[in-house]
């Protein structure tokens, strides 16, 4: 994990000395998703390596709930457009409760966060405005607005418009861009003009005046010290929020900037867009943590460097991750680099491991199976080439399945998913399948106990000549017997694992 060496090599020796402190943001707007999840599991990994080295480490979330609202996210009745430009930590929550806007969408980021095990404390914008903690920050930039604005004119490589403004103002319950004129520090009070080019005065320490979103950065890094912030690269890009956000420090602040970490975005497959909470594209933060175990979550964000792209495929692609980290769970030689890696993933506790030995694509299949009973489901494991790991991995097993089970429910695709028949409807089955059904019912009355997937491949290819069925004919008709599909998993291990006096009676009513 060399980025993750770095990161911490070089935040180490800019901060010798005391706790190191490192901030991730967002704006409760809509629905956290899976990107989102990147920014706080690295900021994680930041914390766990850095003080894995011995030294005192902590991890804020910095809560901008006291944004106003912009747009109606896709999932929010369209009358809240009456709320727009409402600070969305003062707007009624959609499910009805006693909760704000803010903290109802901020709730699905806390519940994945303790799912996937990031520490973390939240710090909420509109609750340090409304205490006045603000007040330096907003004195400070307000005093010395010809660096501010020679501050963003240098980065930007542009000049600001007459209109500029450092900050927003409360008029009646709605945030507005205003043209600053004055200040009094002594009457914590600010002077700007409204819609009509009159000049008003407003308190400052009450929350009434939020700093413009260049300043407020720095401004906070400045208050709280923040030794690391990592942010999407929209943010980091030459000339981008970050990079003012550097100069105002140093000009405005007197500071140093925080280190900064830039990550990538999480796409999903074929989705060349990154992944939004107003439009509900992307993969919901707290269903990803729930159809996968948190160590493969997170060893899917951990095991690249936040630089890279991200692709995220929650059909096909969990089966293939969920497969991956079974294989590197299980390999005994890990190197140096897999060793850091396996102990953030499993953040140093890799005896609580949720992923079996056992291949994803065969638990899926033994569930549905055993009619999705966990007690059935490693009755059938026994049977097959996985007896000891079943026995050995029990309740790892057990735990899987229950990410297995959201899987099914969420996100698997048609063709994976299936259910036992419950009745069958011989009139469906011409003479040639049903002479299929009943040869195999007769071959599977005198099977050895210990038959397995060989054995009843082999069956069913004996039933070729007599029948004149060709063998995809032959699965086909089996299939659609037994979870009335077209086609399923491996025919031979498939009837290897069913109930042995259901299968043959379903074969018999058939025939």
């Amino acid at each position: 994990m060399q980025w993750l060496n770095t990161i911490v090599d070089e935040v180490l020796a800019k901060h010798p000395e005391g706790e190191i402190l490192i901030e991730s943001g967002s704006s409760p707007s809509g629905t956290y998703h899976l990107g989102h999840l990147r920014e706080l599991v690295t900021c994680d990994a930041i914390l766990l390596e850095a003080r894995r080295r011995g030294r005192q480490v902590r991890h804020i979330q910095f809560v901008d709930d006291l944004d106003g609202l912009r747009k109606i996210p896709v999932n929010i009745p369209p009358e809240y457009d009456q709320y727009l430009g409402r600070p969305i930590c003062d707007i009624p929550a959609p499910d009805g409760s006693d909760r704000s806007y803010a903290d109802f969408f901020l709730q699905g980021l806390i519940d994945a966060c303790a799912t996937l095990g990031v520490e973390v404390g939240y710090v909420h914008a509109n609750e340090k405005y409304r205490e006045g903690w603000y007040v330096p920050a907003i004195e400070r930039s307000l005093q010395r607005i010809p660096q501010t604005r020679q501050a963003l004119e240098k980065v930007s490589g542009r000049q600001l418009e007459d209109s500029w403004s450092p900050i927003q103002v409360m008029e009646n319950g709605r945030l507005k861009k205003r043209p600053f004129v004055g200040l009094d520090i002594t009457a914590r009070t600010v002077q700007y003009q409204d819609a009509e080019g009159a000049t008003q005065t407003i308190g400052y320490e009450k929350g009434d005046v939020k700093l413009d979103w260049r300043l407020d950065w720095p401004g906070r890094w400045w208050l709280q010290q923040v030794s690391v912030e990592p942010s999407g690269r929209d943010h980091m890009t030459k000339g981008g929020s970050y990079d003012t956000g550097v100069e105002i420090m140093r000009d405005v602040y007197e500071s140093e900037a925080p280190y900064p970490v830039a990550y990538d975005f999480i796409n999903m497959v074929g989705d060349t867009k990154k992944m939004s909470a107003s439009k509900g594209t992307g993969l919901d933060a707290m269903e990803g943590a729930s159809i996968m175990p948190p160590e493969v979550v997170r060893y899917f964000i951990l095991r690249s460097a936040p630089s890279k792209r991200l692709y995220f495929d929650p059909i096909n692609g969990v089966v293939q991750l969920m497969d991956e980290f079974a294989a590197f769970a299980a390999k005994t030689d890990k190197t140096e680099s897999e060793q850091q890696l396996w102990y953030i993933c499993t953040r140093g506790q890799a005896a609580q491991r949720s992923v079996s030995r056992v291949p994803f694509s065969h638990l899926v299949a033994s569930y549905q199976a055993s009619l999705r009973d966990a007690d059935k489901t490693l009755d059938v494991i026994k049977r097959t080439e996985y007896a000891q790991v079943a026995g050995e991995d029990a309740e790892i097993i057990r735990n899987e399945l229950k990410f297995i089970d959201e899987w099914l429910e969420r996100r698997a695709p048609e063709d994976v998913k299936f259910a036992l028949q419950d009745s069958v409807d011989a009139s469906q089955f011409n003479d040639a399948e049903k002479a299929l059904f009943k040869l195999l019912a007769a071959k599977i009355q005198n099977a050895p106990a210990d038959a397995d997937g060989n054995w009843f491949h082999t069956a069913i290819y004996e039933c070729k000549d007599e029948t004149g069925l060709e063998p995809k004919i032959m699965f086909s008709a089996l299939y659609r017997l037994l979870i009335g599909k077209q086609s399923g998993p491996r025919a031979g291990w498939f009837l290897s694992i069913l109930p042995r006096d259901w299968l043959v009676a379903q074969l018999e009513k058939a025939s």
